[in-house]
């Protein structure tokens, strides 16, 4: 078993970076077994072939179109996820759709593929989220953990140092 957490955006487009901020919190919080791969992967593309190739399971957090209020987050799985990859929010997400089809062509596929998507308030210019879509980190944390219980991995919890 070998499965893969990939948080991807762009930090600099203020919450279009909440994958790689939430995978942050969670590697910060969480310590997890060999067979966990936790993977910043920003704004790749085909770079990230080699990481996602063969996995059992790939859970991406991502900045996410869903047509839902700023700050939803919505779970994607199955066959629902190329789906998702047809609406772009940026380019990284082309880099995505292109990764994940010739994982498939190459019959390299991950096992499953579950996306935690939150529908960004802002794409301005700035490295910070904001407040709304910041506030909703432990959520998406616990929704890993969560995911990874239902693939029967459990984590355990980081012994935070004083500041």
């Amino acid at each position: 078993m070998r499965i893969v957490i990939l948080g991807v955006g762009n930090i600099l487009l203020s919450d279009e970076g909440v994958g790689v901020r939430a995978i942050e919190r969670f590697q910060h919080e969480y310590r997890v077994p060999p067979q966990v791969e936790v993977i910043d992967g920003g704004t790749a593309g085909m770079e990230l072939l080699e990481d996602l190739a063969h996995a059992t399971h790939l859970i991406i957090v991502d900045a996410v179109r869903s047509r839902k209020e700023p700050g939803t987050i919505v779970r994607i799985a199955g066959d629902d996820v190329p789906v998702f990859f047809k609406t772009k929010l940026s380019p990284h997400q082309v880099g995505l759709s292109d990764v994940l089809a010739t994982l498939a062509f190459n019959n390299e596929q991950p096992g499953g593929v579950t996306v935690f998507g939150v529908e960004p308030l802002s794409l301005e210019t700035g490295m910070a989220l904001t407040p709304q879509v910041e506030a909703l980190l432990p959520t998406l944390t616990s929704l890993i953990v969560s995911e990874l219980g239902l693939l029967g991995v459990v984590v355990e919890r980081a012994a935070l140092e004083a500041a």
